[in-house]
């Protein structure tokens, strides 16, 4: 078609140069020659068209000539200032600057920005936008037998122990994890735990969940680690220090707090100063000694979290968490009334590179035990700082006091340092002073080394 269009002005300018007979008059060679280099240029910004391409010079100015001088003039002119107007549109339809992307006011995203600006740059230039040239790519959404395979990972946790009690060092293979985890349809997803230790095999949690009900509720079925304080839900190798905080193994149990039962979670739709608000209520049948004593009745427990992001930065978490529990068979009411703080600053710019993190949880236990009456408390402080990719540095301090029995507090102070190897590896020289009312003062140093492969390395909430 642009062809057609150059082939009919060079035409059009031949006949224009020839004598159209007797009574017409000879074109003024000004004219003609002002349209020729017209007919030049429109023809150079065509050839860019036709080369992919967008033309960099400004668009052709045709040059005004009076009409009613010479008919064959007039309708030169006319066809050229007609071709002119079908070559600018073509330019403008395919060579339209794209509108630079608006980038909010209140962002702070370097990236976002220089790219803004390139943009700005290029569309002031005349460069056009770039094409998206990426392929459609036609997704399946069929269940072959591989896409049935749940993500399975495990995690191993190795450990060699100096103690003051125990002669020479102590080598132990703490745990090995096996990490199953799928959705099973649109509406449900289930996690499966199971830890091999010397001790043997035992599921520490397995359950089933949904997602998305009515009233923004989320409902687990199952056995699952329960959200006392910040640390609980977090599993063994995935903690800060090699253990769980002293309030959460004696008031609780040696491994924090499980259980097998019924768990209803929403967020409220309410926002008190900017927050976030969620609201965790279970009913489970726990293994916990100092709460139930062996007893069959389930515990309740509820929980209200709350979040507020601070700035880009930092934000803060508290939370509150209250337990009741009961056992006929001894006698033995008990409840457990916590609360927790969280503060943690993360630059963005810092990715995963630098954080600081202070944790501080404080806790009653009351009991009665056939008549006797015990209120007892336990808190522990806790800080993280992770100074680059590889070097983290903290420190926890634990008091508690026993849930039953004389009260004989312990204390402990656990310094650590890790080095992150990579996301899969991390080793940790942690030391521990502890100091029992009863059995006096213990030092213990410890290395622990930790490994994971598959999807799921270190489970964190």
């Amino acid at each position: 078609m642009r062809s057609m269009f150059r082939t009919a002005i060079i035409a059009l300018l031949v006949a224009s140069a020839r004598p159209a007979g007797a009574a017409a008059q000879v074109p003024a060679p000004a004219a003609v020659d002002s349209l020729r280099h017209a007919v030049v240029r429109l023809t150079a910004r065509l050839d860019s068209l036709e080369a992919g391409a967008c033309p960099t010079a400004p668009a052709v100015r045709l040059p005004t000539i009076a009409p009613g001088r010479d008919p064959a003039v007039d309708s030169l002119a006319a066809a050229v200032g007609a071709l002119a107007a079908r070559v600018e549109g073509a330019v403008a339809a395919r060579c339209r600057p794209a509108a630079p992307p608006r980038v909010p006011a209140d962002t702070a995203d370097p990236l976002a920005a220089i790219r803004a600006a390139a943009d700005s740059a290029a569309a002031e230039a005349g460069v056009p936008a770039a094409q998206d040239t990426t392929p459609t790519q036609f997704v399946g959404r069929q269940r072959n037998q591989s896409a049935l395979n749940p993500e399975i990972s495990a995690t191993a946790d190795v450990r060699l122990e100096v103690r003051e009690d125990h002669e020479g060092p102590d080598f132990r293979l703490e745990e090995v994890e096996l990490s199953f985890q799928s959705a099973l349809d649109p509406y449900s997803h289930t996690k499966i735990f199971a830890g091999i230790s010397e001790e043997g095999i035992e599921i520490e949690e397995g359950y089933l969940y949904w997602t998305g009900l009515p009233g923004r509720l989320r409902v687990d079925l199952g056995k699952f680690r329960q959200p006392v304080g910040d640390l609980n839900r977090w599993h063994l190798h995935a903690l800060p220090e090699s253990e769980y905080p002293l309030v959460y193994q004696r008031y609780l149990s040696e491994e924090g707090l499980a259980g097998i039962g019924l768990s209803l979670y929403s967020a409220l739709p309410v926002s008190l100063a900017g927050g976030t608000h969620e609201l965790y209520l279970q009913a489970t049948a726990s293994e916990s000694d100092p709460l139930v004593a062996g007893g069959d009745l389930p515990l309740v427990l509820g929980r209200l979290q709350n979040f507020w992001q601070l700035s880009r930065s930092a934000y803060v978490q508290l939370g509150a968490t209250g337990i009741v529990a009961e056992n006929p068979d001894t006698s033995l009411t008990s409840d457990l009334i916590g609360v927790d703080l969280r503060f943690t600053i993360r630059p963005p710019e810092a990715g995963t590179r630098q954080d600081f993190t202070a944790r501080a949880e404080g806790y009653r236990f009351h009991s009665d035990l056939d008549g006797e009456v015990a209120t007892r408390y336990g808190a522990f402080a806790d800080l993280q700082w992770r100074t680059s990719r590889r070097w983290v540095f903290g420190a926890r301090y634990d008091y508690v006091e026993p849930p039953r029995g004389p009260n004989l507090a312990e204390w402990a102070v656990t310094p650590a340092i890790t080095w992150w190897q990579s996301e899969f590896v991390y080793l940790r020289l942690e030391g521990q002073r502890h100091h029992d009312d009863l059995t006096g003062t213990l030092d213990r140093l410890t290395l622990q080394v930790v490994w994971a492969i598959g999807p799921h390395k270190h489970e964190t909430y």
